[in-house]
């Protein structure tokens, strides 16, 4: 599938992962997958919050840190794990609106229900197989980047 979505203009994908194989993994799934989408990553719920802050190394030139559509958050991660990047994010006016969407290897009921109560858009466990995960990055970016109606300030230019 390409960008066949309402903007017809690519969308930011920031995507939270401190495994180094699990991003190559989602690279590689949404390259097969045909999303024609900008995916970024940063490494830990800290880099996360610099990112959507732009502080920190993404402190700059804004078109470097494009505002992400929607956010690929893993729970565990050092630093400042997801459930803590989660809650700022969701506490912060210029930033709540962003959807977040739990990406994780986690099925506990606790990490569902905390996500949830913490204001995650969706919860999502991470398929243990590449086709698995080629499905998942396939529906996930059907319904959040060509069915739902995103902020403005999700969509470049």
């Amino acid at each position: 599938m390409s960008c066949d979505n309402q903007y017809q203009q690519p969308v930011t994908i920031l995507m939270a992962e401190d495994d180094e194989d699990d991003r190559e993994l989602a690279r590689d799934a949404l390259a097969i997958s045909h999303v024609a989408n900008d995916l970024r990553f940063v490494f830990d719920g800290q880099d996360l919050l610099d990112y959507l802050r732009r502080e920190g190394r993404h402190a700059g030139d804004a078109t470097a840190t494009p505002r992400p559509g929607v956010v690929l958050l893993d729970l565990h991660m050092p630093r400042k794990n997801g459930h803590e990047a989660l809650a700022e994010i969701k506490s912060d006016p210029s930033l709540r609106q962003i959807p977040v969407v739990v990406l994780t290897t986690s099925h506990e009921e606790d990490d569902v229900t905390s996500a949830y109560d913490l204001g995650a858009s969706s919860f999502i466990t991470k398929p243990s197989t590449m086709s698995g995960l080629i499905q998942a990055m396939q529906t996930l970016s059907r319904y959040w980047l060509e069915l739902v109606d995103l902020p403005s300030g999700a969509v470049p230019g």
